[in-house]
């Protein structure tokens, strides 16, 4: 039997939302710290939510090119992980997390198979590789922008580098991307909105229900 396939939950803004989340069964829940994004939450909510968040349940706070100062205050608050989202490099990571034991987990966007090279600097640096749609040259967020990718592009990544996948995924198409490209965890925000930044109990229900029926499709003789 394969294992089953991760859940994250991502642009969780209140206890309310978190809630809903952990309820339906979310294995990751994401909080954003990026001010431009409709599911931005401050520092000091950041931590309560941390703290709301069961120990089974892992707790990921999104980041895009932070600060040396942002990044530690965010790690002073002990989640899970931290999620780079911008442009920062491998050895940036690797310097600005050396004197932490903070798992992290790196964002690439992907829009052709070129992209796939960004993967492997990371290997072995981060906990896990999640990888979205490439936004538009004129987007201002690297993500949340329900796009979704040519999923055919990542073939020929290898089976054991575990991936998150991302991008306009929704409870209408995870299970066929489980099916088809197979990901160690797929990643949903805008997918489970009825407006920017709002969740939806019942879709985020519906999403996951449809992703653990696609594990259980997958494993029938």
């Amino acid at each position: 039997m394969s294992p089953a396939t991760l859940i994250k939950i991502c642009g969780i803004k209140d206890s309310e939302m978190l809630s809903q989340a952990i309820r339906a069964g979310a294995d990751y829940v994401g909080f954003n710290h990026f001010p431009k994004s409709p599911r931005y939450v401050d520092i000091s909510q950041i931590g309560e939510l941390i703290k709301s968040t069961p120990k089974n349940v892992k707790s990921v706070v999104l980041l895009v090119n932070p600060d040396v100062k942002t990044l530690a205050s965010i790690v002073a608050l002990k989640p899970d992980f931290v999620q780079f989202h911008g442009n920062e490099s491998a050895a940036w990571i690797k310097d600005a997390l050396a004197n932490t034991d903070q798992p992290a987990i790196k964002v690439l966007p992907i829009g052709s198979k070129s992209d796939l090279e960004a993967i492997h600097p990371f290997i072995g640096l981060v906990e896990h590789i999640l990888l979205d749609a490439k936004p538009p040259k004129s987007a201002t967020r690297p993500g949340g922008l329900g796009e979704t990718f040519d999923w055919s592009l990542l073939k020929g990544v290898d089976k054991n580098l575990g991936f998150f996948l991302a991008g306009g995924l929704n409870p209408d198409n995870v299970a066929r991307a489980i099916t088809q490209v197979n990901p160690l965890g797929v990643d949903v925000a805008s997918g489970v909105e009825r407006a920017p930044g709002i969740k939806d109990s019942e879709l985020i229900t519906k999403f996951v229900v449809n992703a653990k029926q696609a594990d259980k499709d997958r494993d029938k003789p």
